[in-house]
This record gives C-alpha cells, sequence and structure tokens, in this order.
C-alpha cells in the first residue's frame, strides 16, 4: 500500500502561510480605499496620488535584489521578523501623514518593508518543503496571497463604508500584527553550505533564474494591464461588474494552484506552463472580442488560472536550479521580474488605451503572450532541461 505524504498545514509551514496570509490581507484592505482616502481625505490630488500608489511597488522592487542576497548571507530570521513588526506598525502612520511629502515617504518605507518580508516569506517556503514536493507547496503557499486577492478589498470597503478610515488602518495593523506573532514561532532553518557569496552588484541576481525571470516579465506586463485597467474596461464597454470579475479571477488562481503543484512534482513544468500561458491567450483575447457579462467573466476564470499556474510553476523551476545558498537571490531576482513587468504593464497600457482602446489593447495582450510561450519553449525550457541535469548530477 503507498505511502500517503504528510498534510502540508501544520508546523512550520502553516506557520508561514497564515503568518502571510494575515499580511496580505492587511495589504489587500487598501488596495482599494487608500485611492479614495488620498483624494478625499488629505485632499491629494489624482497626478500626486498615482505618484504616491506607484512608489510603493518602486522600493519594493529596488529592495527586492538586496534582500535576496543578504537572507541568503545573514539567514532568514534576522529580515523576516523585524520587516513583519514594521509592515504592521507603519499602517499607523498613514492618518497622521497629511500631506504629500510625508505620505510619499510613508509608502516608499511601506514598500521597501513590503519587499523584504515577501521576499523572505517565499523563500522560506522552499527551504521548508521538502525537495520532491517542492511544487506542491509553493503552489499551496500561493493560496496566502488568493485568498486575501478575493477578500481584503471587500472587507477594507465594508469597514471605510462610512469613511470610518482610521478604523481600517487599525485594522490592517491589528492583523498583520498577528502575523508577526505567529512568525516568533517558526523553526527558522540554518543553511550550512559553507560558502558565503562576495558582494557586488552581479551577485545580487542569480544567474540561473535570468531566462525564467524575463519569461515572467513578458507575461506580467499583460497582468499589470489587467489588474490595473480592468475596472476601466468594465465602466467603458459596459460589460459588468468588476467585483465580480476579481471573485472569479481568483478561484480561477485559487483551483489551479490547489492541483498545479501535485502536476508539476510529477511531471515537470513544461505542459503546465505551456497550458497557463495558452489560456492567458485565450482570456486577453476574450476580453478583446467578446464585450459581454458572460464573456468577461469566461475571461476572468481562464486568466486566474492560467496565472495561479504560471507563476508557482517558474517559481519551482528557478529554485530547482538555484543551489541552496543562492535561493534568496533567485527568489528576488525572479520577484523583480514579476514587478517590473507589472509595472512596465501599468505604463503601457495606459499609452495604449488611450491610443486605440482598451479592448484592442487586451487583444495585443494575447499576442504578447503568444511571444512568451515561444520565449519559454525555446528559451527557458531549454535552459531548465540542460540545467536541471547538472544540479541532479551533483
Amino acid at each position: 500500500m503507498a505511502k500517503s505524504n504528510p498534510s502540508f498545514f501544520k508546523g512550520d509551514f502553516a506557520l508561514v502561510f497564515f503568518t502571510s496570509l494575515l499580511m496580505f490581507t492587511a495589504f489587500y484592505f487598501m488596495l482599494p480605499t487608500l485611492p479614495v482616502f488620498l483624494t478625499r481625505e488629505l485632499k491629494i490630488d489624482e497626478a500626486q496620488t498615482g505618484i504616491i500608489l506607484s512608489v510603493y511597488t518602486l522600493a519594493a522592487l529596488l529592495i527586492r535584489p538586496f534582500t535576496g542576497f543578504f537572507i541568503d548571507r545573514y539567514g532568514r530570521k534576522f529580515f523576516y521578523l523585524p520587516s513583519l513588526l514594521l509592515f504592521a506598525v507603519l499602517f499607523l502612520a498613514y492618518p497622521f501623514a497629511g500631506i504629500f511629502v510625508i505620505m510619499l515617504i510613508v509608502r516608499f518605507v511601506h514598500g521597501a518593508i513590503w519587499g523584504v518580508s515577501t521576499t523572505t516569506g517565499s523563500t522560506l517556503i522552499v527551504d521548508i518543503v521538502p525537495a520532491d514536493r517542492r511544487g506542491e507547496g509553493i503552489g499551496l503557499y500561493g493560496l496566502a496571497m488568493t485568498f486575501p486577492m478575493a477578500l481584503g478589498p471587500f472587507i477594507g470597503l465594508q469597514i471605510t463604508r462610512n469613511n470610518n478610515y482610521l478604523l481600517m488602518f487599525l485594522c490592517a495593523a491589528a492583523l498583520a500584527l498577528c502575523g508577526f506573532i505567529l512568525a516568533l514561532f517558526i523553526k527558522y532553518p540554518v543553511l550550512k553550505t559553507g560558502r558565503k557569496t562576495p558582494f557586488s552588484f552581479r551577485n545580487l541576481f542569480e544567474s540561473t533564474s535570468m531566462p525564467v525571470t524575463f519569461n515572467l516579465l513578458l507575461i506580467n506586463i499583460s497582468y499589470g494591464g489587467l489588474v490595473s485597467f480592468v475596472s476601466l474596461y468594465a465602466l467603458k464597454t459596459g460589460v459588468g461588474n468588476t467585483g465580480l470579475f476579481f471573485i472569479v479571477f481568483a478561484s480561477g488562481i485559487a483551483l489551479a494552484r490547489i492541483y498545479m503543484g501535485k502536476i508539476f512534482d510529477r511531471h515537470g513544468p513544461k505542459a503546465l506552463a505551456i497550458a497557463g500561458i495558452l489560456l492567458l491567450v485565450a482570456g486577453h483575447f476574450i476580453l478583446g472580442l467578446i464585450l459581454s457579462l458572460p464573456g468577461f467573466l469566461a475571461a476572468g476564470f481562464l486568466l486566474g488560472i492560467g496565472s495561479g499556474i504560471i507563476f508557482p510553476t517558474f517559481q519551482a523551476m528557478v529554485n530547482n536550479l538555484a543551489p541552496a545558498h543562492r535561493r534568496g537571490a533567485a527568489n528576488s531576482t525572479l520577484f523583480s521580474g514579476l514587478d517590473l513587468g507589472i509595472g512596465l504593464g501599468m505604463l503601457l497600457t495606459g499609452y495604449l488605451a488611450h491610443s486605440i482602446g482598451l479592448p484592442e489593447t487586451y487583444l495585443i495582450y494575447g499576442g504578447l503572450n503568444l511571444g512568451a510561450l515561444a520565449y519559454f519553449l525555446f528559451i527557458s525550457m531549454k535552459h531548465y532541461k540542460e540545467n536541471i541535469l547538472l544540479v541532479r548530477g551533483k
């Protein structure tokens, strides 16, 4: 009789999972509410609001490479616990940052702390799960981001329904603080590699992760255009409720992440990545061609499944190739590609939407993802097959 694998949802995996769940829920509280708080309560104009919102991602992008390098050198705990505590405390600064410059500083510091905590948490999961179940573990860990994506904005909007923004910031801080308390009980792994990579700009990035990272960057251009402009798309085309779209989208992500990990561990990344990218192509083509509520929701579900497949698959790939003493750098390299792709997507989509319209823009993104599929087959997969043989041969 075959021996069943033990559940991940106990011990250190569960502690990191629920720490991240609480942290991401606090993060998603602010996604729909902060722009309204800035414009209505603080009387900051739309242009400055855009700068305040975007500087968060910029700070995370800038800090990630340094985070990956230093958590490899000095350990995960030294950075994870302080970043979680600061992430919670900084929510309390928002109600008192009454002018543009102060709010800009708060957002930049908060974004940097977010970059440190999310990079370290993702690396911790790879440390904890067995190598032969890495895909499954990464996939399930992704649910800690998916559930907050579906519920966090709704809860945040309910809390602020009567303009009670102070209560919303207090609730976000309390949730994040509970995550910090959980993280105190994690048994942090000590990696005895016997090697310390010297500090240099080149060593901030993991070379074995670069092809897959560029692949993710290409794909996330369309993702950035989707999450930032789909509300405007729904408004301009009259297709339906954006909130319902995100529920369907998050459901697709959750469904994919429950099952994709086991498939990766048994069969590898090729079929999964092909399926995931083709689903992204189909979803963007539907958004561009079928301007109706059924088409809108069908696209959301397909795009959710595709997104739920791609990131954990690519994360498992880069971690399978990276040596243990470079896992932090591998994860920070991948996350940097993710952040940069989203940022470029936001900028490009704004330009294209103004020039040719959003449905046409999403058609272009369907074509872009076909290009990303070709890159995966001829570059990323070839690189992975060549290097995984070297890793397994050691």
